[in-house]
């Protein structure tokens, strides 16, 4: 049976080869060889005779049952036998020759299908395919394809047969005429040439040791006369690159005469051949091939053909590169392996013809000829050994060239040169010092890859460059003498600073292996090597390349590890020192990077650094030589600031270590002499230089200050071209900057009690000398900014030079006064709109310092003073600050320090209540502008003033704080102001005032009150703009300066808070009204009479503004109306239009003030509300047509008006008493407005009304009940519930028909879970309703009851049994909605009482499976609910009375498991898995036969498209495997099918099969008639699974369990879904076939 079997399988499977979709034909190919792995001879009969049968099937179909076919023979080949063999040589060879066709698919699949059996049956494949080999005709082209595929698979086997067929072929190549069979040939004759080669390569393998190239040399010859003469010549290109490809390998098959006779006509053929092909990879690899043989036979013909062979092949090189392909790059190898060939032969011949190619101005040829010369320095070394003088000579030109592509490709040259000893030779300095010049380029931004992908940063001709110095250097011992001590040469020029990093760790490098060598090597003899730079040179280099670590890809630690490498050749002392110094600075920059680095402090740390090694050294003449070498590379950073102004430094302080004052003198002359004045950082350097200098030497700096400020270099040039030319006034400007920059930092470094004696006759004097220029004898200032700033910040040196000093104190400065004065002039002449300049900044805090000496100022200065500078920084736009106070400049932030500074400075000078009232009084008009950030800036003053008082207070009797009031009215109000900082500054001031008032009454300064305390905490409360918590944080704010503040002063603060009301800004008007209610409240005794009068104002203010402190009067108004005529007050707000505008709904709120009126209006309310019917139907909604009621207005107005009440804060006490009463009528109230329309003349007033006064609220029927019922939840108290229902998205749920019940069971759920004790009453109240003529009235209250079953809460207020009789009674109710919600709230036990089911079980379950049986409706909502209760409530119930009804449950829900509704499949099979998962005893056996029969269902629906299903069936599966008791089946489902876990359903149904047929052979009968019934399934994924389960099942079966399965059925079924129309279906149907070959 097995052939007829496995060919049945094997045609239907073939029979679906030509499906549309490609996916399945792969498939029905992967059955074919699945047939093939078990049955290979079998599968290729019947492949063989089913293509034999159909003829005409079309090729793309042949040729992928070929492809197949090739498979299984690739894996099975020694297994087949000989007659299978020459069945598919037959079929194959037939197909490949069938068509005439050349190159196709087809006939390609053939041809490997003989090749895969050539590679064991040889000689039946070649007398198969050399019959249609024939002498005299012309063999297909197929043939010729096969037998050169056969060559190189198998050269052992075929090289044998060539001869003869080499012999067979010569004279077909005569006959051949069309160019594709000619491409074949050469296409064979290549390869034969190569398995030749191969062959007679590896003859000590070989079969027969005894062949010889000889054999072939005569056949070859023929070949290659058709080739070269004839073919080579064709117009076709394909054509001549075959035979090109050909003759590379032919020619190291021809005799040596031949070739040698030959060469003088193929090389210039071959070379011509590139003027005819772009893409030359073939020719180059032929040429190569060609030269190699003609090398091997010593051929005396290269020698004439060389100039032409280098001149094409230099061409090769030099054309330009499109692409970067791996073709492309081939073909450049294979040109540079034929210069390989060439440099080997003729060495001297090449490099003639290269070398004057260097001196080339063309880009491309340059670069070409550098590749060459590269590559035959590395790859003929030998050869070139003896050139090498010749070739450096030769790179002159070369390296002069500026263009990227040369300079990397003689960066390349130069690094090859280095490992072969070239750069050893005289002339190796020149390409080190070019290689040095490429690391000194800029560094390159990074672009995008250009066309070619070149111009990348990474190979940049900098990048490379780098690379190669340091691979160099580390890795090429040879070069260490070259390089050392020869780079160091280069560190002083400043053209190679970009090239200080890899320098530098060159030399490290190479400085290391020195040392190893012995201390000999690495002394550097200076005397003998006159370009090195000195110790000093390299000292001054290396440490001020060093003040900027992380330029040049962090050339300061390099810098710093070289010198500490050559601390031997700087100076003996110094190397055990450095050992410890210098790894502390570079420990200190990798903990650090560019953005963190503070160059301030590394700065510091570098001079620290040179202090403590000049201490080291001590030798005063060394030191004067470093401070020379070091004025001597001044010019040199002039293009850098930052290094230069860091040298200046460096020059002070070595100044400062040397001890002859002549050099000092000479030096500090030539500085101030050539320094260049008009740069600003120059400036700064040259006075810090002097500054540090004046440390130890104050009087020489002193002295060359003066003589050079006497002398005429102010007036007169120094140039010889400009004797007689004054010098340019701008430039006598910065000079002059200069100088007076320089006389500060004297003052600021100089020792303070040698400064003070010399401050107003030299220092100062000269400064101003400086500064004032003279006009015909009278003194005029200057109008330079530039100047201006040097000298306030001199100024502000000099003069906190003077306050450090220990005799500051007794010191009486004269030009005080003067000196304020001129910087208020300079404050009041900076530009009042922004801020640019530190002058201001500077000025004040010069003024702060001044402020301490002697003598004081006058009254009147100061203040002007404090004017001054206030309105210089208070008046400046917010832009100063950088923005709304967010990033603020920091210049600003800078300029406000520096004036608080002198604020508290002069506040200091009069510490008494009065001193500080007169401050603040100069701040009142910036406290009160219209203006958000003057204020914001005066409140923040008004902070530090009386932060700063209340820290130096000092009361030694007690006195009254007299200006309290006037203070805390100021700051009071601005509590509440538009700006946040500035209300927390405000109540900042109020904590600050208080604590002065106990401070005046005695306390001490750290008593901490608790009152006052409490405004600390209430600052926080400040930081949210909410205006409700901004005031009534304010009102607190309020009752604190209440209780603390003294009876004399409240009526000066009321005054002064009144004054607020007409506040510019809004919210601190609002916020004095606050206030003032407070403090009426609070201590508004002797006010009571006013009372009337105020409410009666704030009255007539509702009726004109929209203030919200006037409401509150009318609102009382409005109570104590109501108090007297309750009904008529609640009738006449009713009759109010709807909807309630602001004003009507705040009256309502007021009538909730006192508990027994706002009881009235509630029940009044409720009775309005219930009074008249909820809506009314229109005459269509009766006709069926649409639904259409529309609300009565009466209730609707009771609703809105209950809303109002409920809303008002003090209403709750008396919700809670009219709770249960409040809840049921809104309920249900809610319940009958849903759908419910307003009427159609609201409808449009809403629309129309666009007036302020509308309440915002939506007017419709039932979101204004959700409100009043919203409302009644948050006035009795609870929150929780109310946010419960609100996250669940309740109330929006309680609005819509669709989602009604789901609300209303939130609502029931939150009431149980937060308010049960209001229960009883409530479901008192509800379950009355039980008769409402509104249907949807009981389904509200059967929802909300039945939702209560949920709950243990009904257990512990006994409500239970109450709750089961209310509920059961309404099974018989007429609408299903009622009576599905019944069956929910049962099942709900469940959950809400779980102990109590199995005494209800009886009851519960009757109820439940009559629910099963609800009507006559095949998708009953009723049943779908059962389904679910059931699933909850099987765990809990007595086992016997499940017993009764399980048999009947099971067969029941059955077929919803292939119901059309999700709900249905999803609940019937998770009550399949409850069912089993409850299943004891002796109920196992009567259940086992419903297991088995769910089993196919359950596995096949894991792929249901809806994933509750699937979920379900993970469920349910899992329940079910304990009764079929096998472990490992339970364990494969415990393991893929846990819940959240993505099932690779065909790895689990793989393994869920395996255990089954392991374990349950039996059932495979039955298991596979159950799955031939999804076959037909609706949904695809199923009807996919399906043929999956059935192909598992053969797969894991034993060969004797066929008789189980009717095969027959199986297959017509398996063949009606390879025709299914779904793609996936047929793919699993293929592969299913192809699993049936188990049952042959």
């Amino acid at each position: 049976m097995t052939r007829p079997y496995i060919k049945r399988l094997s045609f239907t499977l073939l029979d679906s080869i030509t499906d549309k979709d490609p996916m399945v034909q792969e498939q029905v190919c992967s059955a074919l060889c699945s047939l093939g792995d078990a049955q290979p001879d079998e599968t290729l009969h019947a492949c063989e005779e089913y293509l034999r049968q159909h003829d005409k099937l079309a090729h793309p179909y042949r040729t992928k049952i070929l492809r197949a076919m090739e498979t299984v023979l690739s894996s099975h080949i020694h297994d087949l036998d000989k007659d299978t063999a020459g069945a598919v040589i037959l079929l194959a060879t037939s197909e490949m020759t069938r068509t005439k066709e050349l190159d196709c698919d087809w006939q390609q699949a053939a041809g490997s299908v003989l090749v895969a059996v050539g590679k064991r049956f040889t000689n039946q494949v070649m007398e198969e395919v050399l019959s249609r080999f024939q002498p005299g005709m012309l063999p297909h082209s197929s043939v010729l394809h096969t037998l050169a595929n056969l060559s190189v698979s198998n050269a052992f086997d075929m090289v044998p047969f060539l001869p003869s067929i080499l012999s067979t072929m010569l004279p077909m190549l005569s006959m051949a005429k069309q160019d594709a069979l000619k491409v074949v040939f050469c296409g064979a004759l290549q390869h034969f040439s190569e398995s030749i080669l191969e062959y007679l390569a590896n003859l000590d393998q070989a079969p027969d040791p005894t062949v010889r190239k000889d054999t072939f040399g005569a056949d070859i010859f023929g070949a290659y006369d058709v080739l070269f003469h004839h073919w080579l010549q064709s117009r076709d290109a394909k054509l001549r690159l075959a035979v090109v490809a050909a003759l590379g390998p032919m020619s190291h098959l021809l005799p040596s005469e031949r070739l040698e006779e030959q060469l003088p006509k193929l090389l210039p053929a071959v070379l011509g051949l590139y003027k005819k092909h772009a893409e030359a990879f073939q020719i180059s690899k032929s040429l190569g091939q060609i030269l190699e043989a003609a090398v091997n036979v010593s051929s005396r013909t290269l020698e004439v053909q060389l100039d032409a062979l280098l001149v094409a092949l230099h061409a090769q090189i030099c054309v330009p590169v499109e692409s970067s392909s791996p073709l492309v790059m081939n073909s450049q190898k294979e040109v540079l392996r034929c210069f390989t060939v060439l440099a080997c032969c003729s060495p001297d011949r090449l490099l003639a013809f290269l070398l004057p190619r260097l001196d080339t101005s063309n880009e491309r040829l340059r670069v070409g000829t550098l590749q060459i010369l590269r590559h035959i320095i590395n790859s003929a070394a030998a050869q070139m050994e003896a050139k090498q003088p010749f070739i450096l000579s030769s790179m002159r030109l070369p390296l002069l060239d500026t263009n990227d592509k040369v300079k990397r490709a003689v960066v390349q040259v130069i690094s090859a040169m280095a490992h072969h000893g070239y750069l050893e030779q005289p002339g190796g300095e020149v390409m080190v010092e070019y290689i040095v010049q490429q690391c000194a380029l800029p560094a390159e931004e990074p672009e995008k890859p250009g066309p070619d992908g070149e111009d990348l940063a990474a190979d940049s001709v900098r990048a490379v460059s780098i690379r190669t110095l340091y691979l160099v250097s580390t890795t090429v011992d040879r070069m260490n003498s070259v390089l050392w001590p020869y780079l160091l040469e280069f560190l002083t020029p400043v053209r190679f600073t970009a090239a200080l990093t890899p320098l530098c760790r060159s030399l490290v490098h190479l400085a290391l292996k020195r040392q190893e060598a012995g201390a000999d090597d690495f002394l550097i003899q200076y005397n003998a090597n006159a370009n090195l730079p000195s110790p000093f040179a390299m000292t001054t280099r290396l440490l001020v390349v060093s003040s900027n670590p992380y330029l040049g890809d962090g050339r300061g630690a390099a810098s710093l590890r070289l010198l500490k490498v050559m601390h031997q050749n700087i100076h003996p002392f110094l190397g055990q020192r450095w050992e410890t110094t210098m790894p502390m600075l570079l420990e200190y920059l990798d903990e650090h990077t560019e953005e963190s680095l503070s160059l301030k402090e590394w700065e510091e740390k570098l001079l620290m650094f040179l202090r403590d090694t000049l201490a080291v050294v001590s030798d005063n003449i060394w030191i004067c030589q470093l401070s020379q070498e070091m004025c001597k590379q001044l010019p040199s950073y002039s293009g850098t600031p930052q290094e230069k102004n860091f040298l200046y430094k460096c020059i002070g302080t070595t100044l400062g270590a040397a001890s002859s004052k002549e050099v000092v003198r000479k030096h500090l002359r030539e500085l101030l002499e050539t320094a260049r004045y008009q740069e600003e950082a120059e400036q700064e350097g040259l006075a810090c230089c002097f500054g540090i200098c004046a440390i130890t030497h104050l009087e020489d700096t002193l002295a060359q200050l003066e003589d050079f400020v006497r002398s005429d270099v102010f007036r007169k040039s120094t140039g010889i071209f400009s004797i007689f030319k004054d010098r340019s006034e701008h430039e006598v400007e910065r000079m002059k900057s200069c100088l007076i920059l320089c006389y500060g930092h004297v003052a600021a470094q100089a020792p303070r009690e040698l400064v003070l004696a010399r401050v107003e006759s030299d220092i100062l004097r000269s400064m101003f000398q400086c500064f004032n220029t003279k006009v015909l004898g009278i003194k005029v200032e200057t109008k330079d900014p530039a100047l201006k700033l040097c000298l306030v910040q001199s100024l502000c040196m000099v003069s906190q030079a003077m306050c450090s000093s220990a005799q500051a104190s007794s010191f009486h400065f004269l030009r005080k006064t003067e000196l304020v004065t001129q910087m208020m002039e300079f404050i009041r002449a900076e530009p009042p709109d922004c801020l640019r300049t530190p002058i201001r900044k500077k000025a004040m805090l010069a003024c702060t310092y001044l402020v301490n000496l002697e003598p004081a100022l006058e009254e009147q200065t100061q203040a002007d003073v404090v004017h001054s500078c206030l309105h210089s920084v208070m008046a400046l736009p917010p832009e100063a600050e950088g923005g709304d106070g967010v990033g603020r400049e920091p210049l600003y932030l800078d300029t406000v320090c520096a004036l608080e500074d002198l604020l508290t400075r002069l506040l200091r000078q009069n510490m008494t209540p009065q001193g500080l009232q007169i401050m603040v009084e100069h701040l009142s008009p910036w406290i009160k502008s219209p203006r958000g950030h003057e204020r914001a800036r005066a409140l923040g003053l008004g902070a530090c003033l009386l932060e700063f008082f209340q820290e130096h207070l000092l009361v030694s009797t007690l006195v009254p704080f007299h200006n309290l009031g006037l203070l805390v009215g100021l700051f009071a109000p601005r509590c509440a102001d538009t700006w946040t900082t500035t209300r927390q500054k405000a109540v900042g001031c109020v904590y600050s005032l208080l604590y002065l008032q106990l401070g005046y009454e005695g306390f001490s300064r750290d008593h901490r009150d608790d009152v006052a305390e409490r405004l600390l905490t209430l600052q926080d409360g400040l930081v949210n703009a909410d205006p409700t918590i901004l005031f009534h944080t304010c009102h607190s704010i309020a009752q604190v300066i209440a209780k603390r503040l003294p009876s004399d002063q409240l009526i000066s603060l009321l005054l002064t808070v009144f004054e607020s009301l007409g506040d510019p800004d809004k919210n601190c008007s609002r916020a004095a009204t606050v206030m003032i209610n407070c403090l009426l409240k609070e201590r508004g005794n002797v006010l009571l009479e006013k009372v009337p009068e105020i409410v009666s104002v704030l009255r007539a203010k509702l009726r004109d503004t929209q203030e919200e402190h006037v409401l509150p009067a009318a609102q009382h108004s409005v109570y104590l109306l109501a108090s007297q005529h309750c009904e008529a007050v609640v009738s006449s707000l009713l009759g109010s239009p709807l909807p309630f505008d602001s004003h009507t709904c705040a009256l309502w709120r007021a009538l909730a003030v006192e508990p027994g009126l706002t009881a009235q209006v509630l029940e009044l309310l409720l009775e309005k509300m219930s009074k008249d019917v909820p809506f009314k139907e229109s005459r269509a909604f009766l006709l069926g047509s649409t639904a259409d009621r529309v609300a009565t207005l009466l209730p609707l107005a009771a609703t809105c008006a209950l809303y109002e009440v409920l809303s008002a804060p003090s209403s709750g006490t008396v919700v809670l008493e009219l709770y249960p009463q409040l809840f049921a009528a809104l309920l249900l109230r809610v319940s009958c407005t849903v759908g419910v329309q307003l009427p159609r003349n609201l409808q449009a007033k809403e629309r129309r009304s666009t007036s302020p006064a509308r309440a915002a609220r939506n007017l419709d029927p039932c979101s204004s009940a959700v409100d009043a019922l919203q409302a009644l939840l948050l006035r009795s108290g609870s929150q929780d519930m109310l946010r419960c229902v609100e996250l669940e998205r309740g109330w929006e749920l309680l609005k819509t028909s669709a989602g009604h019940e789901d609300g209303v069971a939130q609502l029931a759920s939150s009431m149980a879970k937060y308010a049960g004790p209001r229960l009883p009453p409530v479901t008192k109240a509800l379950a009355c309703t039980q008769n409402s003529v509104y249907e949807i009235q009981r389904v509200t209250s059967t929802a909300f009851l039945a939702e209560l079953l949920s709950s243990n809460v009904v257990n512990d207020l006994m409500l239970l049994e109450p709750l089961l009789d209310n509920l059961t009674a309404r099974l018989k109710d007429s609408s299903a909605s009622v009576r599905r919600l019944v069956l929910r709230g049962l099942a709900n036990m469940a959950s809400g009482s779980p102990d109590k089911v199995r005494a209800h079980g009886p009851q519960l379950l009757t109820a439940m499976v009559s629910g099963l049986d609800d009507g006559d409706e095949p998708h009953s909502p009723v049943a779908l609910e059962a389904m679910v209760g059931l699933s909850r409530l099987l765990d809990l119930v007595e086992p016997w009375d499940l017993r009764l009804v399980l048999l009947h449950t099971t067969i029941r829900i059955r077929p919803f498991f292939d119901s059309e509704k999700v709900e249905f499949r999803t609940a019937s099979i998770r009550l399949f898995g409850h069912l089993n998962k409850a299943c004891h005893g002796d109920c196992e056996d009567v259940f086992l036969e419903q297991v088995v029969g769910g089993l196919v269902p359950l596995l096949l629906h894991l792929r249901d498209p809806q994933v509750p299903v699937a979920s379900a069936c993970k469920f349910a599966l899992c329940m079910c495997v304990p009764h079929l008791e096998c472990a490992e089946l339970a364990a494969a489902f415990y393991k893929y099918l846990q819940e959240g876990r993505s099932v690779h359903f065909g790895e689990f149904l793989n393994s869920t099969c395996k255990h089954l047929m392991h374990h349950f052979p039996d059932l495979l009968g039955r298991l596979v008639s159950t799955n031939l019934f999804y076959f037909k399934s609706s949904w695809d994924d199923v009807r996919a699974a399906a043929p999956m389960f059935t192909g598992f099942l053969v797969l894991h079966a034993e060969p004797e369990q066929k008789t189980q399965v009717d095969l027959e059925q199986l297959i017509v079924a398996l063949q009606l879904l390879l025709k299914d129309p779904v793609p996936g279906v047929r793919e699993k149907a293929a592969e299913t076939l192809g699993r049936l070959v188990k049952f042959a």
